[in-house]
């Protein structure tokens, strides 16, 4: 018995250490996710980011991350002043990055969509 234990313990000596194949595609699985996947969203949202600031002119109707609609009534570097309310000339600073939608329509005589992003 006893020589059956050490011909097994020898044979686990010589085993091989444990492969980093399947470590090692695991990581080349989730850099070529990252890099097909994960960058050029963000790619393609910092440019959507950019283009809604630099679109942004006087007497647009915005929707702001925080649920606020208001009517821009200047425009600064990166800040936007906001009429809440034109009855009380309620006025709001905001920042340029906060504004999440245009609500005002492109062309005159149509409707904005109520679902457009």
């Amino acid at each position: 018995m006893f020589q059956v234990v050490m011909l097994l313990a020898e044979a686990e000596k010589q085993a091989e250490p444990p492969s980093w194949s399947p470590l090692l595609m695991m990581g080349a699985i989730f850099a070529l996710f990252f890099f097909m996947v994960i960058l050029p969203a963000r790619r393609r949202e910092r440019l959507q980011r950019e283009t809604l600031a630099n679109s942004l002119k006087k007497n647009d109707k915005v929707l702001t991350s925080a649920g606020i609609i208001g009517i821009v009534a200047d425009l600064k570097d990166d800040e936007a002043i906001l009429k809440i309310d034109e009855s009380a000339n309620v006025r709001m600073r905001i920042l340029r990055s906060t504004i999440v939608r245009i609500l005002t329509p492109k062309e005159p005589g149509t409707e904005a969509p109520a679902d457009a992003k």
